[in-house]
């Protein structure tokens, strides 16, 4: 936990991610990278000089199967409070509008609905678990299949919506966040969603692992070049 306290903090620090006092919305799915993000805040609420708190928002877009049950369970044993916001997202995007390409309008809608739930709470920054792997694959994404230089913000306000998204595990390589989970044998949700493991970001991902297999620094310079160029 020490090590990945230490990548979190420097990032809230170095973007000035979180006011003093305030409350803090989680986004939780139920995945490796929102738990480990909730983990990670709470232990850091605790001694933070900002004196943050933090509540747990969950999304349910309503996929058949799915049970947010790890997620139910770890929000007690940390006393966080849980908010689950059920959705007719999955009825929106696979049977109504039948894309055939759904993540993007998903998350779109996802987005939305957290804001939503959010400010409803009470709380006007989001934490969101997106890590330096996804930073690296964002980018490369961006360059491939569009052909311009971008990525996700580290802090981003949103104006039309009047909220602040952040991102604190953006310096957090994912290996270490799969290695908090096994090592802390933390429960995730098992995934329902039809796409999973068959999105532009997977084939992204295999790329990015193929290149990186007699060039471990590789990512490490993505990242680099990213922050040099303002993008992040």
């Amino acid at each position: 936990m020490q090590s990945l306290l230490s990548y979190v903090r420097r990032a809230i620090d170095d973007f000035d991610m979180i006011r003093q006092d305030e409350t803090v919305a989680v986004g939780v799915s139920g995945g490796k990278d929102s738990l480990t993000l909730l983990c990670v805040l709470h232990a850091l609420s605790r001694f933070h000089p900002k004196n943050f708190k933090i509540k747990a928002i969950l999304i349910d877009a309503g996929f058949e199967g799915a049970d947010f049950s790890p997620v139910t369970k770890l929000c007690e044993e940390l006393e966080v409070p849980l908010t689950v916001v059920p959705t007719d997202i999955k009825q929106i995007v696979f049977d109504y509008r039948k894309e055939k390409c759904p993540c993007s309008l998903c998350a779109r809608m996802r987005r939305g609905a957290i804001h939503e739930a959010a400010k409803r709470e009470g709380c006007t920054t989001i934490a969101l678990g997106h890590h330096f792997d996804d930073a690296v694959e964002t980018f490369m994404m961006n360059l491939i299949n569009e052909g311009r230089l971008g990525c996700f913000k580290a802090k981003t306000y949103l104006d039309r919506q009047e909220v602040t998204v952040i991102r604190p595990l953006i310096y957090l390589p994912e290996k270490l966040i799969t290695g908090f989970i096994r090592r802390e044998e933390i429960e995730v949700c098992g995934k329902v969603c039809p796409e999973d493991g068959n999105t532009e970001r997977e084939r992204v991902k295999e790329l990015i692992a193929s290149l990186t297999e007699n060039d471990k620094g590789l990512k490490g310079r993505i990242f680099g070049a990213i922050q040099r160029g303002g993008l992040i």
